[in-house]
């Protein structure tokens, strides 16, 4: 069905009933990706979740915001990028412009406010790298 909208979907990505998409035109999910149940895909701007990359329940990838320095508080979208091999837990919240880079790992109810490097563990609010994910 998300095909069908627009959003571009690869072979054996796996995306629970109770996904919300706010865009499906702005989604791309490449191979083997996998989207958790109750996660939010606020898609005013682009979102791609990478190959064998797995967003974890409860997580909310928001790409949209207001900027509070402007008096009439205008609508901005900046795109979210998750790369192969990662893994969100549960309960991660992501904000516009955000790229978390190959393989990283970010914790249980971490909220990720700047792009994260690859290859890393990563937890807090805001998050931040706790170590290397293979040392």
């Amino acid at each position: 069905m998300l095909r069908l909208f627009g959003a571009k979907i690869g072979e054996g990505v796996l995306i629970r009933p109770t996904v919300r998409i706010t865009y499906p035109w702005k989604i791309k999910i490449d191979d083997y990706a996998w989207v958790g149940d109750d996660v939010v895909l606020y898609s005013l701007g682009e979102i791609v979740i990478g190959k064998n990359a797995v967003v974890s329940q409860k997580s909310y990838l928001c790409t949209g915001a207001h900027d509070y320095k402007l008096e009439d508080f205008p609508i901005f979208a900046k795109p979210i990028i998750i790369e192969d091999e990662c893994w969100l837990a549960t309960d991660v919240f992501v904000s516009p412009g955000v790229v978390i880079g190959k393989g990283t790992v970010v914790a249980a109810r971490s909220s990720v406010f700047k792009s994260l490097p690859p290859g890393k563990v990563c937890a807090g609010t805001p998050a931040i790298v706790l170590k290397d994910r293979n040392s």
